[in-house]
């Protein structure tokens, strides 16, 4: 694509991270519109924008334009990921999000592991129909999501009442298992849903978001160009070994977060895997052995998308109603920018150093940044939280 309508690495690495900048503006009114009309009609909405820009890619004609569909694309699907974190605080009692949430990131490493081998087969149709390989690849890509915009029409539930594979009995006992949740976690449910915004619980955890979501964004726009530098190879072949890495944070989803719902314990989780990802992250940018560098991204797709799952159990353990839905889509707008600062951060490092490795220490040192802030957050939201309650019980 670069090659065919001039966009180098710098202006790739600008144009992908625009995305974020307009996701980040429109996360927050995103959500709250959910909470508004209902998931049934806004998810509709965001899947028929965003299917329909994405395969507007396709006619891309320079940078310029490439810019502006990106930030299109952004404001298109903000509110889709923090909507469905949102909604599975109004489904899902406390003690089993870990799980659940683990179920729905899970969907990221399985289109990602599918996409490289099918990005691979649609580059190869270059030429077909007089459309290059990579314009299929976008029509390919935005086609799905239109298509389903009908079914999620027509079958989404907007809330417990609405469901009807429940009984009514089943329906109050979910009911009364999230209202417990709310006394027991001392959740908040601000009279102004905006006031969440300024909830200095919810800033704290924006900050916490922001390297796991930089380390993803960074190394998922950029590992195709990763292993083609280290091992070669036809973008088949490229795509397939693409794949690898997501298999291992299949894996890690299907362990990380049912271990930490049976221990209780989200924090000693995190810092595990912040830091055996940092170690791997390095080692994928020192060692000289295309399989072990390889071996060394897998161990960081486990580390990352397990943590992503484990972190978005926190926020629902103090915000409910409106208030979740605001503080979920601040946190996740503003740790998004992280996907700003990676991809282009990346791309600005390979063209001043000719290679990947500088932009691998990079991201190394900010999943370090990640284990630090475990323990801050740890601090601010849990210890001190125990404390009171300590001091509130009767001697």
């Amino acid at each position: 694509m670069g090659a065919d309508v001039g966009i180098g690495d710098t202006a790739y690495g600008l144009g992908a991270g625009l995305f974020f900048i307009g996701y980040f503006l429109f996360e927050v009114p995103s959500n709250l519109l959910l909470d508004k009309f209902g998931a049934r009609k806004w998810f509709t909405r965001i899947l028929l924008t965003w299917g329909l820009i994405t395969m507007a890619m396709a006619l891309i004609q320079g940078p310029k334009s490439f810019y502006l569909l990106r930030f299109l694309l952004g404001v298109a699907e903000a509110g889709f990921f923090p909507g469905v974190l949102y909604l599975i605080t109004q489904w899902y009692p406390v003690r089993h999000r870990g799980k659940i949430m683990g179920m729905f990131v899970l969907s990221q490493p399985i289109a990602m592991m599918i996409a490289g081998p099918l990005a691979g087969l649609l580059l190869g149709m270059d030429g077909i129909a007089n459309l290059h390989g990579w314009q299929w690849l976008f029509v390919a890509v935005g086609l799905p999501a239109v298509l389903l915009a009908l079914p999620t029409f027509l079958w989404l539930p907007d809330n417990i009442d609405k469901v009807k594979w429940l009984s009514i009995e089943q329906k109050q006992w979910l009911k009364n298992e999230l209202v417990k949740d709310e006394a027991e976690y001392d959740q908040t449910r601000h009279a102004n849903p905006l006031h969440a915004l300024k909830d200095k619980r919810v800033l704290l955890l924006a900050l916490y978001y922001l390297p796991v979501t930089l380390s993803i964004y960074g190394l998922n726009l950029w590992l195709p160009t990763i292993i083609k530098q280290f091992g070669g190879g036809s973008d088949i072949q490229i795509g397939f070994l693409s794949s690898i890495p997501y298999i291992f944070g299949i894996i890690g989803l299907l362990i990380i977060p049912r271990s930490t719902d049976r221990l209780n314990d989200r924090y000693g989780h995190l810092s595990f895997l912040y830091a055996l990802g940092a170690c791997a992250m390095f080692l994928s940018g020192w060692l000289n052995s295309p399989v072990m560098q390889l071996a060394a991204l897998a161990v960081v797709a486990f580390c990352l998308f397990s943590s992503t799952a484990v972190f978005w159990t926190l926020p629902g353990r103090f915000l409910t109603g409106a208030s979740a839905a605001a503080g979920i889509a601040l946190i996740n707008s503003v740790g998004n920018l992280g996907g700003y600062v990676g991809p282009f951060g990346i791309g600005l490092l390979k063209e001043y150093t000719g290679n990947m490795a500088a932009g691998l220490y990079f991201l190394s040192i900010v999943m370090l940044f990640g284990l630090i802030l475990t323990y801050i957050v740890y601090a601010k939201l849990e210890r001190q939280k125990t404390q009171t309650v300590n001091i509130q019980k009767p001697l």
